[in-house]
């Protein structure tokens, strides 16, 4: 009878999934910029939340999400670090590309603590990356909702980044709206092909997409 419990245990022990290793701070492969389409974002959430970004008078179109950490699959969040914070000042001066200083706030906790900077140098790369991308223009100019192929937005930015490739960018959907861009980076914020669980593109034929409020 011993043997078996024996038995029994050494099996248990090799079908036991072992414990993710801890994410460690600067340790990562590559960025993944992540930009949201402001009104779809509003009518799908911001609105109910009454929250600032969705204010017309804040005519905002593609913000920044965040930049996030990747693993060639997967990603870190949440890192140990023993690096500060972004100060409320440095969180306030991002609210003109991220619409709110919670949300800067926000995304340094889950993804900002991974990157192994500071919170003001990470958001400050952020912006860098935010900034070396060009945002469609005639994506600005609808006057009303229109449904589109999910395709065309990939289409859109691709035309207006020469330098990008239509395996470093990645589009989104959510509740048949496009929902974000997601452009793949090299921790110097040079373009690059996107891991295989990144490269999911929204496959929606009449995905809506709301015009600038």
């Amino acid at each position: 009878m011993r043997q078996f419990w024996v038995a029994l245990a050494t099996c248990a022990s090799l079908l036991a999934v072992p414990a993710r290793a801890e994410d460690v701070a600067g340790q990562f492969d590559y960025y993944v910029l992540a930009l949201s389409w402001t009104p779809n974002w509003c009518l799908r959430e911001g609105d109910a939340r009454d929250a600032d970004q969705c204010d017309p008078a804040q005519d905002l179109g593609w913000t920044l999400h965040g930049l996030w950490p990747q693993y060639t699959r997967g990603y870190p969040a949440e890192c140990p670090t023993n690096q500060p914070g972004p100060s409320r000042n440095a969180r306030g001066a991002m609210v003109d590309i991220m619409g709110s200083a919670g949300l800067a706030r926000h995304q340094w906790r889950k993804h900002g603590r991974c990157s192994g900077l500071d919170g003001a140098a990470y958001l400050a790369l952020s912006r860098e990356a935010y900034e070396s991308v060009t945002r469609p223009a005639v994506l600005r100019r609808l006057d009303r909702e229109v449904a589109l192929p999910a395709s065309v937005i990939e289409e859109a930015f691709l035309e207006a980044n020469p330098t990008l490739k239509p395996d470093m960018l990645t589009v989104t959907c959510r509740d048949g709206q496009i929902a974000e861009v997601r452009i793949c980076m090299s921790k110097a914020l040079v373009p690059r092909f996107c891991g295989a669980d990144v490269a999911r593109d929204c496959t929606l034929d009449n995905a809506r997409f709301s015009p600038i409020r």
